[in-house]
């Protein structure tokens, strides 16, 4: 596919629908704003909706600065039924009786949730991206392959209750419980996972129903596109690094010296934290910047004209 001198670059927020893939979103990108170079800061299964950041052209190099920002997610939260894949896309796995699903109350929830908060060690979904001996584990378990995943450490500063009501469906059993959650997490967290442990720790199995990504970091889903056009808003690069990573001002000079690979001699004192977006008089992103010793050295840089 030709690409112009004048080729897309920069930030662009989308709002996943369900149904599709993170990978049908870039390649529908693609179509539309006319270009190849364009990468995704972490996927949504298909089932899932919401925020999904793409970086387009030079811009793309940002996204590893933001693939590890917290988010947040609003889910429901299936008690009563497990699945292969700890959601709904799965297959049933077990089917909880009336007499154990009569006896979670609100109180045993709220301790099952305030478990699953703060600093836990978390084993991923076996339907999941995670690479074991080179090998995607969802490939593994579709290949009937017996998958164990190592257990992580990830953070979970929010687990909120938001509703509990009765699952609807044939399919449910008598008793069923949907709970309407959401959750503030560190990057790497399953929240199908989560579904998971909360109700094998009610005795009951869980599974997730419905997930929606609504925050990455400092990015709303309330500012995301639901099409993909090709005049579709593009957030400069320069505004995103400092979103991300904080402002850095540089003059002219020092942005000259950083892209010709110099240090800033004595400037780390001048940094609040240890890397920061350097922003040029103009407004453009000159780089990512990080501290050494008593000095600064340029961590990224941006090329002249794309920033």
């Amino acid at each position: 596919m030709p690409e112009s001198s004048a080729a897309p670059n920069g930030i662009l927020l989308v709002d996943k629908p369900g149904g599709v893939t993170s990978h049908d979103v870039v390649a529908r990108a693609r179509r539309a704003l006319n270009t190849r170079k364009i990468g995704h800061a972490g996927t949504l299964d298909p089932m899932a909706t919401g925020l999904l950041i793409l970086g387009v052209g030079p811009a793309t190099r940002l996204l590893t600065f933001i693939v590890g920002l917290d988010k947040t997610y609003e889910a429901t939260i299936r008690l009563g039924v497990s699945t292969d894949s700890d959601d709904a896309d799965g297959d049933v796995t077990g089917r909880a009786d009336a007499a154990a699903l009569a006896a979670v109350t609100d109180a045993r929830i709220a301790d099952g949730v305030a478990a699953l908060t703060g600093e836990i060690e978390q084993i991923p979904s076996t339907v999941s991206a995670i690479k074991v001996d080179g090998r995607r584990a969802y490939d593994l378990a579709r290949a009937g392959e017996e998958v164990r995943l190592k257990a992580r450490a990830v953070t979970v500063s929010r687990f909120d209750i938001v509703a509990r009501r009765p699952a609807p469906g044939e399919t449910a059993p008598d008793g069923a419980i949907d709970l309407d959650v959401v959750v503030d997490c560190s990057s790497g967290t399953y929240i199908r996972a989560l579904a998971r442990d909360l109700g094998a720790a009610l005795g009951v199995g869980g599974h997730l129903t419905a997930l929606r990504r609504t925050r990455i970091g400092p990015f709303e889903v309330a500012d995301a596109v639901t099409e993909i056009t090709p005049d579709a808003p593009l957030a400069r690069p320069a505004e995103v690094a400092a979103a991300v990573l904080g402002a850095f001002s540089v003059t002219a000079d020092e942005a000259r010296d950083l892209r010709h690979g110099k240090r800033l001699a004595g400037a780390a004192a001048r940094l609040a934290t240890p890397t920061a977006a350097a922003i040029d008089p103009d407004g453009a992103l000159v780089g990512i910047v990080e501290r050494r010793g008593d000095d600064v050295k340029s961590a990224m840089n941006m090329s002249e004209g794309a920033s």
